[in-house]
């Protein structure tokens, strides 16, 4: 997943159709906490579209070219991950849990959009996809699970309502953890048994999901009372599109020499990556009309159903067992595929949603 923006959009306000990026500027009552990205990092984030689709590329050219050199990553993988997700869930207002449950109508409509209607649309091309099993349980793990980092930020800049799904990720990480297996269960059924092995995928769940998070948990509490911390928390955001770039090229390198002799099956899933942003575009703005939601919050509704959770997911596919490489992969390819279609919704869902 592409992460979070140092560009930020503008949460004070929802009434800007545009939803123009500001630079980002956190204040709070205790430790404010004020920060400026520098230029390097703001050009970087300007161009993190074309950082990661080179990042994939030359994944791919070291995969093919220096196999060796490609599967020699493995050990980087985890670290990078770890690190990676632990930025991205200081993004995430843990310690504002309460305060998401207050647009009750607003979560309502996520709820349904992402957990009843979302599964409806992958169940109906599931039957298409690849027979291969690793290739349908990538695209499972990855269809079902709600995006909750960067929507915020291409939400915002399509002029849809940041603070509203800012407010809603806790509450969507947590849905989507207790609801996932149970999804797999059902499309899977008694496949999934055979899939799955039980430990490595705890072990991963644990490692690369929840100890991150607990970490980001404690350091947004002490940034709240110690300089430091609000230095690190500070710093840590301007490390997550370099985080990404080195997540990418790893992870791509050192799978590529395990399907390569498959990469038809990973490049069949595109097709399918595709017509889910396109049918979820109308399906997000039907259930926003349902909802009677303003113009930003139609928009950001249409955002959080199309935008998926490939970061948080990529962990439990790599815990695959042996012949199941092909998911990390497929996963990655929606990441990619993803990355331009954000590009191609922030300049379209203005349109496709106008303001009223």
């Amino acid at each position: 997943m592409v992460q979070l923006s140092i560009l930020r959009p503008n949460f004070a306000s929802d009434k800007d159709p545009a939803g123009r990026p500001e630079k980002i500027v956190r204040t709070r009552k205790r430790g404010a906490v004020r920060h400026r990205p520098s230029a390097l990092i703001e050009f970087l984030d300007r161009r993190q579209v074309i950082a990661y689709v080179a990042a994939i590329g030359a994944g791919i050219v070291l995969g093919l070219v220096a196999p060796g050199a490609g599967e020699s990553l493995d050990w980087a993988i985890n670290p990078a991950l770890g690190a990676l997700l632990y930025v991205t869930f200081l993004q995430i207002p843990t310690r504002d849990l309460a305060r998401s449950l207050r647009d009750r109508r607003f979560l309502g409509a996520v709820g349904v959009l992402n957990f009843a209607i979302v599964p409806l649309v992958v169940g109906a091309m599931f039957a298409f996809l690849p027979d291969d099993q690793a290739v349908r349980f990538g695209v499972l793990l990855v269809l079902l699970s709600p995006c909750i980092d960067y929507v915020i930020v291409f939400s915002g800049l399509a002029g849809g309502s940041a603070h509203r799904l800012l407010a809603a990720t806790p509450l969507l990480l947590l849905a989507q953890m207790l609801l996932l297996p149970v999804y797999l269960a059902v499309f899977l059924g008694s496949d999934l048994a055979q899939i799955i092995a039980v430990r490595p995928l705890v072990e991963a769940f644990v490692i690369l999901i929840v100890m991150p998070l607990l970490l980001a948990w404690v350091t947004q509490t002490l940034a709240l009372r110690l300089p430091l911390a609000r230095r690190v928390h500070s710093g840590a955001t301007a490390t997550m599109v370099p985080l990404m770039v080195i997540v990418l090229l790893v992870v791509v390198a050192s799978q590529i020499p395990k399907v390569s002799g498959s990469l038809g099956d990973v490049v069949a899933v595109v097709p399918f990556y595709v017509l889910f942003l396109v049918v979820m575009a109308f399906v997000g703005r039907w259930v926003a009309s349902r909802f009677a939601f303003d113009n930003p919050g139609r928009r950001a509704l249409v955002f959080s159903g199309a935008t998926r959770n490939s970061l948080v997911v990529l962990p439990l596919a790599l815990a695959l067992p042996a012949g199941y490489e092909l998911a990390a992969a497929v996963v990655v390819t929606q990441t990619l595929v993803e990355v331009v279609g954000m590009v191609v919704y922030v300049r379209v869902i203005p349109y496709l949603v106008p303001p009223r």
